[in-house]
């Protein structure tokens, strides 16, 4: 189960003006320990941090202090968003080429992007401009350029994370790393805006950019820089051939369609109710005051059980635990379809138990894409390609549930801070119910379609 699943001998690439030899490569690998853990994770952070912000933060500070209509914004929002998700894959291409063609190339483009995402962050808060007209023109479009910049930096950390191969339990411990900063940059990203105010939280994302991005270059060096050696990529390497492939050929890779199927099932079950959690405490629940208490247990109980899921797959495997993941949500989500007005104490209970399944969400799935990649042969050179698609899914799962859930409540009467019986009834299916079905069907697939199988 933990062998390594890359050969002694791997093919060594064509030779790139600042790619580190192999020597450098073993020296650098991963090893494990708080200085690499956070030397690559550290990102995590101040990107976890940003995107709070612009998807909650953004559209009510538009609306209320600059008077924007929120069917207006919502449309704006919606558009930049979509071509957002679209680009995902292309810029998976241009990453695979920018780690192809060397580190200092592909530093460059990381520090560019930083860069245009730091000032893009401070120009949506504090604009220029005047006038709704302008406004809207101006948000667009810096709205736009800052969440491609985001999703290049986004992809880099991930085939970055990919390429640093090892087995299953150390491509877990490789994405908790960064997963688990991710949630303390949620975490922070929850509290500071609305009691430091925008114009310190646009300084101190600039500052955690920064540290982050100076400790990259500390951070371990991807062993995989070629494909394993089949009979093909050793033809390849004999002849000085490389394939040619495009934004497509994960689609070509069995195991990544079944993978994916998972995860944007499971997905869309982990993204209804964080569409409608807080419908669900404020009218169900009426505890709109316990509000921070549920969402910073639900997020630290995530981080804080980043280890304990590392130390299971240890045990069981990476697919078995993420199914052990599963489980636990859907347990936990069932008991929230008891709970009524007051039930502060086990709701937070609820946040918890969920919290901890949300750690398997995060940390596995992407493991196991590492696998596939390494797989299917195509480590060294196409984890961009597939970290594009696999973010456009992740994209794509946060506008089906919306799709789902929000027209479901409305068919049965729900209004928000409505104090109807049955429409909060519909509530508590929507929020409970569904996301257990949703997670159940997940789990029933990822055992016939990658447990009980062979996955290539």
């Amino acid at each position: 189960m933990n062998r390594p699943e890359f050969p002694a001998a791997a093919v060594e690439p064509p030779a790139g003006p600042a790619l580190p030899n192999r020597t450098d490569q073993a020296q650098a690998a991963w090893q494990g320990g708080w200085r690499q853990g956070l030397s690559y994770g550290g990102l995590g952070l101040p990107l976890a941090f940003v995107a709070l912000p612009l998807y909650v933060v953004l559209p009510n500070h538009y609306a209320t202090a600059f008077g924007i209509p929120l069917a207006t914004l919502g449309s704006l929002l919606l558009a930049a968003r979509l071509l957002d998700a679209v680009a995902d894959p292309w810029i998976g291409h241009a990453v695979d080429r920018w780690f192809t063609t060397g580190l200092r190339r592909l530093a460059l483009a990381g520090v560019m992007a930083a860069v245009v995402l730091a000032l893009g962050f401070r120009g949506l808060f504090f604009p220029p401009v005047t006038g709704q007209a302008a406004l809207l023109w101006w948000c667009g479009g810096v709205l736009a350029v800052t969440y491609l910049a985001y999703s290049v930096l986004s992809v880099i950390h991930q085939a970055w994370g990919a390429r640093l191969g090892g087995d299953e339990a150390q491509r877990a411990r490789i994405v908790s790393w960064r997963e688990a900063l991710a949630l303390v940059g949620v975490l922070v990203a929850s509290v500071l805006p609305s009691v430091a105010g925008l114009e310190v939280s646009t300084a101190v994302f600039a500052g955690l950019l920064a540290v982050a991005m100076a400790g990259a270059a500390w951070a371990p060096r991807p062993v995989a820089l070629g494909s394993p050696a089949t009979p093909q990529t050793l033809a390849r390497a004999q002849t000085g051939t490389q394939p040619v492939a495009d934004t497509s050929s994960p689609w070509r890779t069995p195991g990544f369609r079944r993978l994916l199927a998972v995860f944007l099932l499971n997905g869309i079950a982990s993204a209804v109710p964080a569409t409608l959690v807080l419908f669900f405490i404020r009218d169900r629940l009426q505890a709109p005051a316990f509000e921070p208490l549920f969402l910073a247990s639900y997020f630290a109980a995530g981080a804080l059980s980043m280890p304990l899921w590392v130390r299971l797959v240890q045990r069981l495997g990476l697919a078995r635990a993420w199914l052990a993941g599963m489980v636990l949500a859907v347990a936990a989500f069932a008991w929230a379809a008891l709970l009524g007005a007051g039930d502060v104490a086990g709701f937070t209970a609820v946040c918890i138990a969920s919290g901890i399944a949300l750690g398997a969400d995060l940390a596995l799935p992407g493991a196991l894409l590492a696998g596939v990649i390494q797989r299917a042969g195509h480590g060294g050179r196409l984890e961009g390609r597939y970290f594009g698609w696999w973010n456009f899914a992740t994209k794509l799962n946060l506008a089906l549930a919306a799709g789902i859930a929000l027209p479901l409540l409305a068919a049965f009467g729900y209004q928000p801070g409505g104090r109807d019986a049955q429409a909060l009834q519909a509530l508590t299916i929507a929020y409970c119910l569904l996301p257990c079905a949703l997670k159940l069907a997940a789990a029933g697939l990822l055992h016939v379609l990658w447990i009980r199988g062979e996955p290539r």
